[in-house]
């Protein structure tokens, strides 16, 4: 389960930015994660949960935003939607399609005290 690497993680950069911010409570953790990324959101939650017993995200509430995956198809030369590596263009059936978003995993924003 890489959630539990990930969720300790993300608790490893809250405390990071704390002491570069000055902040000592973490309230609420804006979480974009995109459908490549291969991350399951229950998983993260319940891990995260976990990990941040007795740190300064103690009860923080975890949003997670899901964005979508887009692929720019360099036979027809349009960006087009994908849910998953390796799908097809929708507008020319070409599979030479590079990930322009969706793969990723970032802290969008925190409600701190």
């Amino acid at each position: 389960m890489h959630e539990m690497s990930i969720a300790e993680g993300i608790v490893q950069v809250l405390e990071e930015q704390a002491k570069a911010q000055n902040y000592s409570k973490v309230k609420t953790v804006w979480l974009e994660i995109g459908p490549l990324a291969m991350i399951e959101s229950e998983a993260l939650s319940f891990c995260f949960e976990a990990v941040t017993r007795g740190t300064l995200a103690q009860d923080a509430s975890l949003q997670i935003i899901n964005i979508k995956g887009e692929a720019f198809c360099m036979q027809c030369l349009k960006n087009v939607p994908i849910t998953q590596r390796y799908d097809s263009c929708q507008s020319c059936g070409s599979h030479q399609l590079q990930v322009t978003q969706g793969d990723e995993m970032r802290i969008k924003e925190l409600e701190v005290e």
